[in-house]
């Protein structure tokens, strides 16, 4: 137990959902009140009162248990309104578990909203110092770091400048690198770092890899798989609320992306995608492919209605989140009904790694709205050249020349 960093046992949280605050009641409707109690109470029994009461319960969280070990780097992955931030809220002490509970072996940082424990009429400056002592830091601490922190955000600038002008970019920053820099032996960050550029994203990224390197605990709520591929060891899939799988993250996603599609051709109705996926040979977790070979990609789109003037989009992302690629389809008309999307991507001589691909699909419906569809992201692992150190794209097969140069030859002769 003693490298265990979180042990989780049967945590569950549970919210009201259609509750109204009763108004305020005059002395006699509060006695006429009382009088019929015993028989609402009688009726609700009959009628099924009870049961209706409980299902204006939703369970966020439902019998949840897992334990994760000190310096292991865990991605939490799910479905919108799977559960993810509520289990960071309560990890990170914002909110109390309704059943169940969490032993934390250490301190925590955390980042899981913009802006969370800012002062919006404080300058950056002031805000920093309040926010440290809200993540648990010593003044010293505070002022010993105090130049990184502000070099890391990159808003020296604005340091002395009320956040309340923040932009919501400079407000992450400037979070994420007060959580950064505490130097916590746990770090949960939640996906808002979607919200930061594509460099700022990059630096999160880096520093989160730059913690988890030091022997740290990191979770790290994301839906860019990619990047849970490349920076997290283990994974945690979330699916309404229950632990649905926890192991290797490279099982975890392919878990989650069966899921996803599974769930998405069950309940799916009117206009969205199905499923996709990559074709690969590969019996592994994660479809491979080996660099320099054509890679194929289908997916299915149902449309509740005719479209016209339209176009699909084909796009695929590093794990950094740079665009690699960004091919269109161009369309006039599509009827309702079931549509095969389908790409044959030549041969890229693409660096070793891993790689998001994904479809948007954008057209006027039948009555003149623009509508935007994004299909799920689905990762594939690109082998069969080295990995490359500069984190570059492509990796050709160059045909070097070295040899000696003559004397002659250097002066032109």
């Amino acid at each position: 137990m003693s490298n265990t960093a979180i042990l989780v046992e049967n945590l569950s949280k549970h919210y009201h959902i259609g509750a109204r605050k009763p108004s305020y009641r005059t002395l006699r409707e509060t006695l006429a009140g009382a009088a019929a109690a015993p028989f609402r109470r009688l009726r609700r029994v009959f009628d099924g009162g009870e049961e209706d009461r409980k299902e204006n319960l939703i369970w966020a969280l439902k019998d949840v248990s897992f334990s994760v070990k000190e310096g292991e780097v865990v991605g939490v992955i799910g479905r919108n309104g799977a559960g993810k931030s509520t289990l960071l809220k309560i990890l990170s002490r914002i909110t109390e578990p309704t059943e169940g509970y969490a032993e934390i072996h250490g301190r925590v940082g955390s980042l899981l909203e913009v802006g969370t424990g800012f002062h919006p009429e404080l300058t950056g400056r002031e805000n920093i110092f309040l926010n440290g002592a809200i993540l648990g830091m010593r003044r010293s601490e505070i002022e010993r770091q105090f130049d990184e922190i502000v070099a890391f955000a990159e808003v020296e600038k604005f340091i002395d400048t009320p956040v309340k002008h923040y932009s919501s970019g400079m407000y992450l920053r400037l979070a994420f690198a007060v959580a950064a820099h505490m130097d916590p032996e746990i770090l949960m960050v939640d996906e808002v770092l979607a919200v930061g550029d594509a460099a700022f994203q990059k630096k999160c990224t880096g520093k989160m890899g730059e913690i988890a390197n030091q022997g740290r605990t990191v979770f790290f709520v994301s839906h860019n798989l990619a990047a849970v591929r490349e920076l997290c060891t283990s994974s945690l899939v979330l699916s309404n609320g229950q632990l649905d799988f926890q192991g290797p993250v490279n099982e975890g996603i392919a878990r989650y992306s069966r899921s996803a599609s599974a769930e998405q051709v069950e309940v799916f109705r009117g206009t969205g995608w199905r499923r996709l996926e990559v074709a690969s040979n590969s019996n592994g977790a994660t479809p491979e492919v080996r660099t320099a070979e054509p890679i194929v990609i289908a997916g299915l789109m149902e449309l509740g209605q005719p479209f016209g003037s339209g176009r699909i989009i084909l796009l695929m992302e590093n794990a950094q989140g740079d665009m690699v690629m960004h091919e269109t389809l161009h369309f006039q008309q599509l009827e309702a009904g079931v549509h095969r999307v389908g790409a044959n991507i030549p041969p890229l001589p693409l660096a070793a790694g891993v790689y998001t691909i994904y479809f948007k699909f954008i057209a006027n419906n039948a009555v003149g709205y623009l509508e935007r569809h994004l299909s799920d992201r689905t990762v594939f692992e690109v082998s069969g050249s080295v990995q490359n150190v500069g984190r570059a794209v492509l990796a050709p097969a160059c045909r070097w020349d070295l040899a000696p140069v003559s004397s002659s030859q250097q002066t032109g002769a």
